[in-house]
């Protein structure tokens, strides 16, 4: 692997596939359907693996829904906080249900779903969101419906409903309160559907998680309204799979022993930085603690801090984990920094470059 020029994200297919063996277990002891949220993870190099485990795919665009439909396959869901005028017969012809964030939307382009089965995004007003920034529910939200009385009034229109109500949700429990919750409020609303999306950031593939827990809620709740069960997930999908794979270009110390890497947070791994969180490093265990430092000229481009057995020199190479979830879906070219290429662990332990970008993509991206 040291032959490949760094940075470069490593998908781990051995290790994706310990994620996706718990999905099919939860749709075999659970009757739910999975798809894979797209606006997560949409490296497409492993679908072949994916699409043995899931159902399909979820979108949130026109060019996610293309993506999905074209290259993985299986069930595709069209979502979309807003569709166009322009994009919405693509958007149909693309899919197999389509689902309407507002009341307003659905009125406006259902009569283009030519047959397919509609939905609508029902907001209940409760999450477990640790950030405002990713809640949902937060006040004032544009992010689906919440009114019984106005979704009622559509509802011989819908086949279904999408929730997303669950944001790095990693507690059951915590999990069954706001399904009961939306039970509560939404009951006899869910009785009149055919299917019920109950959405992604349920960390089932978290060690520990009780999944026979999860199964057995998901088919009791299936059993209740008559419904099928879609989950959406994201990071569980891809949990501890991908690396980024980085080297040092420089040290210093400033108060901290510095490293500087070839490649940088707000281009390659932005979420660090929305959510002021840092990532998991190396193995993190020795004597001598570093800052692992972007190459770009924002002040806070910092992966985290870790340690290593030995003094860092120019040319190590770092393994930077997390790195499948949120991060391909929204590297930039801030700085014009080199995009990390895309490559591919077999489960046999052979490495292969499945993508490298270049000065012509840089400029092909502006004009």
């Amino acid at each position: 692997m040291h032959t490949i020029p760094t940075p470069y994200y490593l998908i781990n297919k051995s290790a994706l596939l310990r994620n996706l063996e718990t999905i099919s277990y939860i749709r075999r002891h659970s009757g739910a359907k999975v798809l894979l949220a797209l606006k997560c993870f949409a490296a497409w190099s492993v679908f072949d693996l994916m699409r043995e485990h899931m159902d399909g795919t979820t979108s949130s665009s026109l060019y996610e829904v293309k993506l999905g439909c074209q290259k993985f396959g299986g069930e595709t869901h069209a979502y979309s906080v807003a569709y166009a005028d322009h994009e919405i017969e693509e958007v149909v012809a693309h899919c197999d249900k389509i689902i309407f964030n507002s009341v307003s939307q659905l009125e406006r382009f259902a009569s283009f779903a030519q047959g397919k089965p509609v939905g609508l995004r029902l907001n209940p007003g409760v999450s477990c969101a640790g950030f405002d920034l990713a809640d949902p529910a937060r006040a004032y939200s544009r992010l689906g419906e919440g009114d019984p009385e106005r979704i009622l009034s559509v509802i011989d229109r819908l086949d279904g409903v999408m929730i997303h109500n669950n944001c790095e949700n990693n507690e059951f429990e915590r999990f069954d309160d706001l399904l009961e919750q939306v039970e509560q409020r939404y009951g006899h609303i869910l009785k009149q559907l055919k299917w019920v999306s109950l959405g992604g950031g349920i960390s089932f593939t978290k060690q520990g998680y009780p999944v026979d827990a999860l199964c057995e809620r998901l088919r009791r709740f299936a059993q209740d309204y008559g419904v099928q069960v879609y989950l959406e997930p994201g990071e569980a999908a891809v949990r501890h799979s991908t690396t980024l794979e980085v080297s040092v270009l420089d040290v210093g110390f400033n108060g901290k022993h510095l490293a500087v890497v070839d490649s940088s947070t707000e281009a390659h791994m932005l979420d660090l930085l929305i959510y002021r969180e840092t990532a998991p490093i190396g193995s993190n265990t020795g004597e001598h603690q570093y800052m692992i430092c972007g190459k770009t000229c924002l002040a806070g481009d910092i992966f985290g801090e870790a340690r290593f057995a030995k003094p860092l020199e120019v040319g190590d190479r770092i393994s930077i984990g997390d790195a499948a979830g949120y991060t391909m879906v929204k590297k930039n070219w801030f700085n014009g920094v080199h995009m990390p290429s895309i490559a591919v662990k077999e489960t046999d332990g052979s490495v292969r470059v499945v993508r490298e970008f270049s000065f012509d993509d840089y400029v092909n991206s502006l004009s």
